[in-house]
């Protein structure tokens, strides 16, 4: 090959290697061992009022036997601009990890997969709801202030093979709930899915609703409308949900969490059955004037199914909320977790929003649980107004055993970069470009496409 063959092909990696960086936007971060990778959902298309709940399948994920350290999320436009809540709520996203088997062809965007029910296998958290509520991770407005770091030496365990049910693959998919409220005539009631500024009347399946359902999940499903001002022209835009996962790979210095979720309308108590409701109403109080206590308290018990020591506990509400503690049987607080919410209109200090939760992070060995032990969730809105659909989660991360392990402390970051030290080198980078914008371009002509960006 001549000097000048070699030099035009040379030129013609660099260029596609340049786009290749501009589609995929990617790279990995490492931090003392933590690799970090950023993600954007498929595209979300919103206008005034409009509701996307939608069901995303076989996520952009870390792959291999790792254990997780944080996901963090956040909606975000077009170029990347962090979006406003008071334009578009995020009333939850969650990621949940599933088992498919090898070579079914799936439906990746918004449905039912159809498959039969031995072809997935939802691989939830540790428990203790019946049904629902399997995901690993999820928050909602809260989201850009709450901490989902897991301390060391411990950490979330995935992609361990040996978990993987023979003639299957792990996989991951994304629930994401967005309301935007652009416009509405009543944005807060927009977030707090009231059924008459839905003009619902029927569930997302075409079954009747109660007469006494006022608001909630059922009437803000995928594609409702949310009530907006009248003469208005519709504007549309394209947003993602972008998240970050952080990630060690797995090794026997790290210790295994369990992730646990409480339900404060879990039926325990009552029934014997984990019926977790998810979501309930805090009626406007008829006393608080007089009493000048404006507190809405829901409680209910569990009984926790191992022994282990807490490292971690954090509460998930909505607007109204005023806190949230999970107690021991002998009635001590093994974490009380309180919103922050927003003083302004700055992204991430909405007023009238939560956009954090403080979080529990215990000495190791100091927050023991025994198994068969009752656990008491309390949940406590403010009922100086009425509050429709609101939840009373609370997530705790449970180890077996308080062993700990010594992580090394220094710190330094590193970019993974594709070194070009040849012609020859080139033409191999050139080659791989080339494969990565085929499939790019594939993907990025179907709607279910997903990006990943930098960190």
């Amino acid at each position: 090959m001549s000097f000048g063959s070699q030099g035009l092909v040379f030129s013609l990696a660099i260029a596609l290697l340049a786009t290749c960086a501009r589609n995929s936007e990617a790279r990995v971060t490492l931090e003392n061992g933590l690799k970090t990778m950023v993600y954007l959902s498929p595209k979300i298309t919103q206008h005034q009022g409009s509701v996307s709940n939608k069901y995303y399948y076989d996520i952009e994920f870390p792959k291999g036997h790792i254990a997780i350290k944080s996901f963090n999320a956040e909606v975000v436009d077009e170029a990347g601009n962090p979006v406003s809540l008071q334009e578009t709520y995020l009333h939850h996203w969650v990621a949940v990890r599933y088992y498919q088997r090898i070579g079914i062809k799936e439906k990746i965007y918004n449905g039912n997969l159809g498959f039969h029910r031995s072809d997935v296998i939802i691989a939830g958290n540790a428990g203790i709801c019946s049904h629902g509520l399997t995901q690993f991770f999820g928050l909602g407005s809260e989201t850009r202030k709450t901490s989902t770091h897991v301390p060391d030496p411990y950490g979330i365990k995935v992609g361990n093979p040996l978990e993987v049910p023979y003639g299957y693959e792990e996989k991951w998919m994304l629930n994401i709930h967005a309301i935007d409220t652009r416009d509405a005539v009543d944005p807060m009631g927009c977030t707090e899915c009231r059924c008459n500024l839905y003009n619902v009347t029927i569930d997302e399946y075409g079954r009747p609703l109660d007469p006494n359902y006022v608001g909630g999940l059922y009437c803000c499903y995928d594609e409702t409308q949310c009530k907006v001002k009248n003469g208005l022209e519709s504007v549309k835009r394209n947003l993602y949900l972008k998240y970050t996962v952080k990630w060690v790979d797995w090794s026997d210095s790290i210790v295994p969490v369990k992730i646990f979720i409480f339900d404060v309308t879990d039926t325990w108590q009552n029934t014997g059955i984990h019926d977790c409701l998810i979501e309930y109403d805090v009626e406007q109080s008829t006393t608080g004037i007089a009493t000048n206590d404006y507190t809405s308290s829901r409680r209910t018990s569990v009984r926790f199914p191992i022994s282990g020591d807490v490292v971690y506990g954090v509460a998930h509400q909505h607007s109204g909320g005023i806190g949230s503690a999970l107690y021991r049987e002998d009635g001590g607080v093994i974490c009380s977790s309180k919103p922050i919410y927003g003083k302004g209109n700055d992204v991430g200090d909405e007023a009238g929003y939560i956009v954090g939760m403080s979080t529990c992070y215990p000495k190791p060995g100091s927050v023991k649980i025994a198994q068969g032990e009752t656990l008491t969730l309390e949940s406590n809105y403010s009922s100086e107004k009425s509050h429709t659909g609101v939840m009373g989660l609370f997530y705790i991360l449970v180890v077996e055993s308080s062993s700990e392990s010594n992580y090394p402390v220094q710190v330094y970051e590193e970019v993974l970069k594709v070194p070009i030290l040849s012609w020859g080198l080139a033409v191999f980078g050139l080659a791989i470009c080339a494969a990565v914008l085929v499939a790019y371009h594939r993907r990025k002509r179907s709607e279910d496409g997903y990006l990943s960006i930098a960190a």
